[in-house]
């Protein structure tokens, strides 16, 4: 498993994931998002993008079916990635159960009522924040 920023990612190989996952931001990726390569395929995707001073907000984690046995691992290694770029925090908002089993188990901390979640209402899933230390 590799990740790379999605710019400098094959083309071709970034077209047949997209086409394949229509429903990500695709332009975001590009911009700012990594993408997770496995045996020379695309198979996940994410941006990791500062909003606060320290903080950063995990966006548009997705991995394919196949992959997602790797999810613990990608997670981890977006934490290193967040300590390397000396956050304080990370965010992310999970609408899925089986991602809030494994954010827990990962020492994430549910939000409600916090500053963070109160700038960045959204309507569904839960907000979590993951102390970097």
């Amino acid at each position: 498993m590799r990740v790379i920023l999605a710019r400098h990612a094959e083309e071709g190989k970034l077209k047949k994931f997209f086409e394949q996952n229509i429903s990500l931001d695709s332009k975001a990726i590009l911009t700012s998002g990594y993408v997770v390569e496995n045996h020379s395929e695309i198979e996940g995707c994410f941006t990791l993008d500062p909003v606060e001073q320290d903080d950063y907000w995990l966006k548009q984690l997705y991995i394919t079916k196949s992959a997602a046995n790797k999810l613990p691992f990608l997670l981890e290694t977006i934490l290193v990635m967040a300590k390397e770029k000396r956050a304080k925090s990370v965010y992310v908002n999970s609408h899925q159960p089986v991602v809030d089993i494994l954010l827990d188990a990962l020492q994430f901390h549910r939000q409600n009522n916090t500053p963070f979640v109160d700038k960045h209402p959204i309507s569904k899933g839960k907000w979590w924040s993951y102390q970097v230390p």
